[in-house]
């Protein structure tokens, strides 16, 4: 376990920080099927890898997708490190994506392409041995964000997109773990955040186009909130209370907005965490939920503080 802390800790840095990451190494018995294309097209970012068992599974498995996170301007798919203990038994399929960044143009072309790639996962689920109705989503930070929109905005034809086709297969997906995403953008310039949403060049002026007061209507439209319905999946959501970047206030209202509508949510905190950190506690308690949802284990995942070590 804690040689996949370290990879986990590492694959979480900034890639500012630590340059290109490294190629993921994957665990005994698990096969990475890499650079995949799920839109048709020649952008490098649109592409993902696919983690199977070595030995092929007697009936198709529950498929987790992990989104990275980056300020929606950086980050890679290699950066799946924390994926790699949740399925490293064999009990689901992973997948990692790429997305095009804001350098590529403003949102909504993140969820576009998010929403291609779980079309075409669904398309060749027989090729990677996917159950089709189990597919769940893991993001962290702007990862978050887009696990969480994967969610709420399930029949969401404006965030549909047209990336790559596929488009009789359902973009929906069956459990969020949303990991220090924002989840209402208008409502995050009052509550501390570090990012300025008006200061050019930051990843929120990057993500709307020009500073967020200027694109209201386009924040609130990238905002998980505003499309919560109570046919939305079960959410588990992971925030730091002391998260400079995305308020643990977002958490708390997002977590308040699914249970008012009668979605089945949990938020587990990291008491005094910053934004983002990892536990042998905090690994534990996602597999948890990834078995109840996809694998149906009786099982509960309390909710609360989670020890940070």
């Amino acid at each position: 376990m804690r040689a996949f802390l370290f990879l986990i800790i590492v694959c979480l840095l900034p890639l500012a920080a630590i340059g290109k990451p490294p190629e993921l190494k994957t665990p005994p018995g698990v096969v990475a099927v890499r650079d995949l294309n799920y839109a048709g097209s020649e952008e490098p970012r649109q592409t993902l890898d696919v983690y199977v068992p070595k030995t092929p599974p007697a009936k198709p498995l529950p498929l987790v997708v992990f989104i990275h996170g980056g300020g929606w301007e950086e980050g890679s798919k290699e950066q799946a490190g924390i994926l790699l203990p949740l399925i490293k038994d064999g009990a689901f399929i992973g997948a990692a994506i790429n997305y095009r960044l804001t350098d590529k143009g403003p949102f909504p072309i993140q969820i576009f392409d998010c929403k291609a790639a779980i079309r075409w996962l669904r398309a060749h689920s027989k090729d990677y041995g996917i159950d089709p109705e189990k597919i769940g989503v893991f993001g962290i930070s702007a990862g978050g964000h887009l696990v969480s929109l994967l969610g709420t905005s399930g029949d969401v034809k404006e965030l549909e997109g047209t990336v790559g086709g596929n488009l009789d297969k359902s973009s929906r997906v069956e459990c969020v773990v949303d990991f220090c995403g924002p989840a209402d953008f208008p409502a995050i310039a009052g509550q501390g955040s570090a990012v300025d949403p008006e200061k050019p060049g930051t990843a929120l002026s990057k993500l709307f186009g020009g500073p967020m007061s200027q694109h209201l209507d386009l924040a609130k439209a990238a905002s998980p909130v505003t499309y919560i319905t109570k046919d939305d999946p079960p959410f588990l959501i992971i925030h730091g209370t002391k998260d400079p970047l995305v308020p643990y206030a977002q958490a708390e209202e997002f977590n308040k907005a699914l249970g008012d509508a009668g979605v089945s949510a949990t938020l587990l905190t990291g008491p005094g965490a910053g934004h983002v950190w990892v536990s042998a506690g905090l690994i534990k308690d996602i597999r948890l939920f990834l078995e109840k949802q996809l694998l149906g284990k009786d099982v509960e995942i309390p909710a609360g503080p989670v020890p940070l070590k």
